[in-house]
């Protein structure tokens, strides 16, 4: 192991000591599945970070469907910019906070590695074919945790990983049931930054599929977040910012949080009027987008697709790549299956598909 004299490590948990109280401190993490030597320049959190950018999954975001397949343009969202977008709102609002950053970084970066080729509609199908069911979610923990590297996995510690396994929510509130399930503050703010991103970047993709104009956007959205992309990110993580304030533990000078026992933990929270709009936009992008994009020529093609290609290779099992074929660590048949046409990307289950037909 490399040593470093000049305990840069140590140096950056010392500065986190000045984090707030509800932050999650590298120092104090929960640890790694498995035992590991520390790094002598990064802690533990940066480690995660850099093992996740670096990862083969990772890569693979980039030619992986956000919410249009395969679209002509070239300034459409990718699973890859959305994830960057993420990160970027992620880290504004944890900066701000002051919570761990390097923490938020990571479960960002790692939120949808285990997101399917097609987006949901691969997601749907998956789920429907699989007996034990397919959740991206868990999927994305199961990357991490068996899939990369060979089966050995990134060894991830247990804050990220719980971050990544629970940043997803249904077609509910946005802060509604299962809010809370998240075991960090650091996790929450991934989660609302997640609804963050997509709720305004989608409505730049639709209108520049002529799906929807701005024009449509309903009236209290336009007049509570703003009127173009910039002005409703910024009014969402302004918002989630002043009413989350609570958590960056300088609310009040004269008894430092987390010393009341008795005290109710500050949460990551929007208000009641900022809320109602972005649960609005997002109930109206499920009516004129996401649902709408469940049907169609091209969503019936990917449905095909996903379905072809796991019938074949229950037929064909032999013909797996070796790292998902003859790994027992994989589980049962249907399981390494699904594994492999998880991870692939839209063109490449296209193009796999289409050699299958021939």
């Amino acid at each position: 192991m490399i040593t470093c004299r000049f305990n840069i490590r140590e140096r950056i948990e010392e500065r986190e000591e000045s984090l707030s109280p509800y932050a999650t401190k590298s120092r104090y993490s929960r640890g790694r599945m498995k035992k590991e030597e520390l790094c002598p320049i990064r802690t533990c959190f940066q480690r995660d970070r850099d093992r996740i950018i670096h990862s083969k999954a990772f890569r693979r975001l980039k030619h992986k469907t956000q919410v249009f397949i395969a679209p002509l343009g070239d300034h459409y969202v990718t699973r890859l910019t959305h994830t960057l977008e993420v990160a970027q709102i992620a880290r504004t609002i944890a900066r701000a906070l002051n919570l761990n950053e390097d923490l938020t970084e990571a479960i960002a970066l790692g939120h949808d590695l285990g997101h399917t080729p097609f987006g949901h509609i691969g997601e749907e199908v998956l789920n429907e074919l699989y007996p034990e069911g397919f959740r991206h979610n868990e999927q994305s923990l199961r990357v991490v945790d068996s899939l990369e590297r060979e089966g050995q996995g990134l060894n991830l510690t247990w804050e990220v990983r719980d971050g990544i396994l629970n940043h997803s929510k249904g077609q509910i509130n946005i802060l509604g049931e299962g809010w809370g399930d998240v075991g960090t503050l650091e996790g929450q703010v991934c989660k609302i930054a997640d609804t963050v991103a997509y709720i305004n970047h989608d409505v730049e993709d639709a209108t520049r599929a002529n799906i929807i104009s701005q024009n449509d956007l309903p009236e209290l959205v336009r007049k509570t977040l703003g009127h173009t992309h910039s002005q409703r990110i910024n009014s969402l993580v302004c918002d989630i910012i002043g009413c989350s304030w609570s958590v960056s533990g300088l609310a009040n000078a004269t008894e430092p949080p987390g010393l009341n026992p008795s005290a109710t933990k500050p949460a990551i929270t929007m208000s009641p009027e900022v809320l109602r709009a972005a649960d609005i936009l997002r109930q109206f992008l499920f009516d004129k987008v996401y649902n709408p994009s469940l049907a169609g020529e091209e969503a019936e093609r990917a449905r095909r697709v996903v379905r072809l290609l796991y019938s074949y290779f229950l037929r064909h099992e032999e013909e797996l790549p070796p790292e998902f074929a003859l790994s027992l660590a994989q589980g049962s048949k249907k399981r390494k299956i699904i594994d492999y046409i998880a991870g692939m990307t839209d063109q490449y289950a296209l193009r796999l598909a289409e050699q299958i037909s021939l």
